[in-house]
């Protein structure tokens, strides 16, 4: 603690966050050498709608809030995309408000907000999911959720394990799909339903694309993509995307 003490002096002393930065990066590559810093300069961090977003959620400083930012960007692209839109693995509710707050902005659509969930946490992970999750994880429940969208009124919540109420919505025709599941199996389900009702344009974001905490998903993707014309892009955050019937170019060699 003493360390600390002295090293968040040292810092106070330095006024410009250039200063600050370098001196963070430095301390940055002892404690964790493969860590990527990027530039503290992103007009993003001052978008004062997003970040009242964010703190309705305490996550103003919670270390997704990219893949938050990069969720409401991509639900821009399906403004003029005709379908539903839908959630699988909502946690606490906040990728779902997003959904919804962006749904309420196209009204042309009318469009319905569909969110699955067991509400009892992750299912028991496979042998390919790697060791971070256990049966249980990231239990939040239904009632919760229902709380943190209560400004809203065009959704329906879906209690159970995946893909067990899919068949409730096999007529919607989809605009976007955002999947959240962690694990393998879930998100193998999730895809394969949902990629075949996609609306032209429509848009499949996989928030554990990537991430080495979720091998499985990131798997589960790529084998259901293979005989597809589109493959998920990578974005920095750790998720990736498709755009439903836009070829996308394979990835260096």
């Amino acid at each position: 603690m003493a360390l600390l003490r002295a090293f968040y002096k040292y810092l106070k002393k330095r006024r410009s966050i250039a200063a600050r930065f370098r001196l963070l990066t430095e301390v940055g590559k002892k404690l964790i050498p493969q860590y990527r810093f990027s530039w503290p300069y992103l007009d993003w961090w001052n978008d004062k709608p997003f970040n009242s977003y964010l703190q309705r959620f305490n996550e103003l400083h919670h270390f997704n809030t990219d893949r938050k930012y990069m969720l409401y960007q991509l639900l821009r692209l399906i403004d003029d995309i005709p379908g539903d839109t839908v959630e699988c693995g909502s946690l606490e509710g906040a990728g779902s408000y997003l959904i919804h707050l962006m749904n309420d902005q196209s009204p042309q659509h009318e469009r319905w907000h569909h969110v699955f969930d067991s509400f009892e946490g992750l299912s028991a992970p496979g042998e390919g999911d790697g060791k971070h999750w256990e049966q249980g994880d990231l239990s939040v429940s239904m009632g919760q959720v229902r709380k943190n969208m209560d400004n809203f009124d065009r959704y329906t919540l879906y209690q159970g394990w995946i893909p067990s109420r899919f068949a409730e919505v096999q007529d919607k025709r989809i605009a976007f799909v955002h999947i959240d599941v962690d694990l393998y199996q879930p998100t193998r389900d999730a895809i394969e339903f949902f990629y075949p009702k996609m609306s032209e344009g429509g848009v499949i974001l996989c928030d554990d694309y990537g991430s080495s905490l979720c091998p499985g998903a990131t798997r589960a993707i790529d084998e259901y993509l293979a005989d597809k014309t589109e493959k998920m892009l990578y974005m920095t955050c750790g998720s990736g995307f498709l755009i439903k019937g836009r070829q996308t170019a394979l990835q260096l060699a």
